[in-house]
């Protein structure tokens, strides 16, 4: 035992050392060594005298996680698995319920359920708090623990405690977990007088290609008007947003830019693209559901004056993780840095506020109309109030255009 304790004080050490060189006296780098002295000595009195034997590698991956966890909620230490799973995530296709899910003050929350999933269908809602997972509280749970308790195999059964957001009721809520299938574009179509209506899913790889087919088909149908939908659209990837924000813009149009510790902004602007479909109006739609590429994507049309916002005030996800493998096979995922919209707004923890405020009406949830209408043939666009108000808005803009 005291052998061990004396090799696990040896590693620290080198590992502070290693942390130290090339930092000069009387930096903040030298407050920081003292600090870490502290827990090389705390971890040799857990060697000694804890209860149980323990094993280095768990002690030192529980501080890890912690460290990480008092940053900020998107800061994550992800063990060897951890890492393995968060790459089959963006995979788009694994067995669960179809939620993303975030840590925000403290609480297990949902940022927006996965359209035509478990999860849609049993009623979860964007800013859901989930209390409980098969009987257990989440407090104090990581993102990735509650992953590993809400995954499973297609066809068994989680129960889940919500704390609904606007009642502040809390609810248990059966799921049967299923297999998971993104699609990132989905109902392509004319709803009346050639204005067109598109709903983005999520960001993935394939969703540009994707739009470009939906906007010929559209065109080919006399397109004049288009409702973006990006309602309960949680993201996604960087590039993407970009490019589908790049559809809509001319140009070198600045669709988002970044703000680090160390380096300098760095300004991401609209691409050349072979689809662009520009001088027709049209409308985001946005809900609480909808965080970060759907916000870039959203803010990004609004501020180049290509678009107006209709719905609700969406999440407030505008912070940028990087993943940073590690030499053993876990990962840092790191908050590296903010987004901010194109005229420097950050939306971080605020969201974006719509131009045009429709909030759901207590008989027309979104979710509810999806469930019952899910093919193209039976979408009855008509019982969902922010389409109708985004219809309205763009007849009055050509209205106004061909006046």
């Amino acid at each position: 035992m005291r052998q061990k304790v004396i090799i696990s004080v040896i590693i620290l050490g080198v590992i502070f050392s290693s942390y130290r060189i090339g930092f000069s006296k009387g930096t903040k780098h030298d407050e920081v060594y003292k600090e870490l002295d502290i827990f090389a000595e705390s971890l040799a009195v857990i060697e000694k005298k804890y209860v149980e034997e323990t094993s280095p590698q768990d002690v030192i991956y529980g501080a890890l996680s912690g460290m990480l966890v008092s940053l900020d909620s998107y800061t994550q230490f992800l063990t060897p698995d951890e890492y393995k799973e968060l790459l089959v995530e963006t995979e788009g296709q694994f067995g669960g319920l179809g939620i993303e899910i975030t840590i925000r003050d403290g609480l297990l929350t949902i940022v927006s359920p996965i359209e035509d999933t478990p999860a849609w269908k049993a009623g979860l809602k964007a800013g859901d708090i989930i209390v409980k997972i098969e009987g257990e509280l989440t407090k104090g749970i990581t993102l990735h623990e509650a992953v590993k308790k809400l995954r499973g195999e297609p066809g068994t059964e989680v129960t889940i405690t919500v704390l609904r957001e606007k009642d502040k009721k809390l609810e248990d809520v059966a799921i049967t977990r299923g297999i998971i299938k993104i699609k990132d574009i989905k109902r392509v179509r004319i709803l009346e007088n050639s204005i067109g209506y598109v709903r983005i899913a999520e960001f993935r790889e394939t969703t540009a290609r994707d739009l470009d087919k939906a906007l010929v088909k559209l065109r080919k149908e006399g397109l004049i008007g288009l409702i973006i939908d990006v309602r309960n659209n949680p993201g996604g990837l960087l590039d993407t947003a970009i490019e589908v924000a790049s559809r809509f813009l001319g140009n070198d149009k600045v669709v988002v830019s970044t703000k680090s510790r160390n380096e300098k902004e760095k300004v991401y602007k609209s691409v050349s693209t072979k689809e662009k479909t520009l001088g027709i109006p049209l409308v985001v739609l946005i809900n609480k559901g909808s965080a970060s590429g759907s916000e870039i994507v959203a803010s990004a049309l609004r501020d180049n004056k290509r678009a107006i916002l209709l719905g609700e005030t969406t999440f407030g996800k505008g912070s940028v993780q990087t993943v940073i493998p590690l030499s053993d096979g876990s990962a840092l995922r790191l908050t590296t840095s903010k987004y901010y919209t194109p005229e420097g707004v950050s939306i971080h923890e605020k969201g974006i506020e719509p131009d045009i405020i429709v909030e759901e009406g207590e008989s027309e949830k979104a979710e509810d109309i999806f469930e019952k209408l899910e093919t193209e043939d039976e979408f009855n666009y008509r019982q969902d109030s922010q389409i109708i108000r985004a219809l309205d808005l763009i007849k009055g803009l050509l209205v106004l255009k061909s006046s």
